[in-house]
């Protein structure tokens, strides 16, 4: 088996410009127009949808490997860092303020050169313990040939996949470099193709013990940033892309498999952006939703815990309220939730759903109830 990085011409990626053109057009078409309304929207609301895609974005990242971060520690960290009110929210673990801080550097400091340094500084963002798990890695430099080839698999031990086999650690310093030196180039490529194209590469190469797969959309995301122009993330490639995790694994697979034409990994790139700009209309809704509430509220005010609800259910809870973890979130006796979500549904503001007795359960009136329904999760490969 060839892989990629074995041909003679590597890294010389190429590609059909003629399956590409309609799609990149109207990929940045879109980019151009959610960019624009976003600007409309006064810098409170485009913070908060900021917010709420960063969060998206450090989350999904992460379920792609299989890992589920905390909602809760997610925003609260990510609130912490752009200034926001983190009232209410949970203190975020060592772990999960690594992750952040990786994102955050990437999206905020999207200007700054991409440096060997800072490469490594985010993978030991990533592994605060030196562990991936319970098994101790290298961290903070690129892996070592004392463990052997570096082979990309899933599944179970004793029935892995073997995904692809990355270029052996002897050659990292020079395919890093180039890397690295590609990335700082000023572009002639468009920006949005240049964030697939280094995707790819950095997966490629696997330069870390652990992590690369997040630090490779990091890295596209950092990528985004410099198309769009600003330090704001309204829309999330890694849920576009963890909605389809089989298929994003298949691509990469199939394309470490074939020779240097990506077109094909190009045209996924871009139709998952696509949709991840599609979905930010949802984002967008679930903001303007959340403004006019407490606009509405502002008048005849709502108590500390009611406020502390209902901002938990805005701001990506699962499921549906009930009476038990109403009183566990707000800190207070079931008495006290029941006479609260009594106050909160005669206010409009919740609404009971069906069913009864100890199932009785509320959900917020006019948010549409799918985005308050739990999600499906499935293994992925490991990095």
């Amino acid at each position: 088996m060839t892989y990629i990085h074995e041909h003679h011409d590597w890294p010389l990626f190429r590609w059909e410009d003629e399956p590409l053109t309609a799609p990149l057009a109207r990929v940045r078409h879109k980019q151009g127009r959610l960019l624009g309304r976003m600007e409309h929207l006064g810098f409170e609301l485009r913070t908060e949808a900021s917010l709420a895609v960063l969060t998206s974005d450090v989350m999904k990242s992460s379920e792609i490997e299989g890992e589920r971060l905390p909602h809760d520690e997610v925003r609260s960290s990510i609130a912490r860092r752009l200034g926001l009110d983190v009232a209410g929210l949970a203190q975020a673990s060592r772990h999960v303020e690594g992750v952040v801080e990786m994102m955050l550097d990437a999206t905020q400091n999207f200007r700054e050169p991409l440096t060997r340094e800072r490469l490594c500084g985010w993978h030991a963002s990533l592994f605060p313990t030196g562990h991936s798990g319970i098994f101790p890695i290298t961290v903070g430099t690129w892996r070592t040939s004392e463990r052997g080839p570096m082979q990309v698999v899933s599944g179970p031990i004793g029935r892995e996949k073997v995904h692809f086999q990355a270029p052996s650690a002897e050659r990292l310093e020079a395919e890093m470099d180039a890397f690295i030196d590609w990335c700082n180039t000023a572009p002639s490529t468009d920006p949005v193709l240049r964030a697939a194209i280094a995707h790819l590469w950095f997966v490629t190469i696997h330069p870390f013990e652990d992590g690369n797969g997040r630090i490779a959309r990091a890295i596209a995301d950092m990528m985004l940033a410099r198309a769009d122009g600003t330090k704001d993330r309204f829309y999330s490639m890694s849920s576009a892309i963890e909605a389809l995790r089989r298929a994003y694994y298949d691509q990469l697979e199939h394309t470490q498999r074939g020779d240097l034409d990506i077109t094909s990994w190009l045209s996924w790139f871009l139709d998952r952006l696509e949709l991840a700009i599609d979905q930010a209309e949802d984002t967008l809704s679930g903001v303007l939703f959340k403004a006019r509430l407490w606009e509405r509220l502002s008048a005849d005010p709502v108590n500390e815990r009611q406020r502390i609800i209902i901002n938990r259910m805005l701001d990506g809870f699962r499921g549906h309220m009930n009476t038990s973890k109403y009183a566990k979130i707000a800190k207070c006796s079931q008495d006290t939730a029941l006479r609260d979500i009594k106050d909160l549904l005669e206010r409009g503001v919740l609404v009971q759903n069906e069913g009864g007795g100890r199932s009785t359960s509320y959900r917020l009136e006019g948010l549409d109830e799918s985005q308050q329904a739990d999600s499906p999760h499935e293994e992925g490969p490991l990095e």
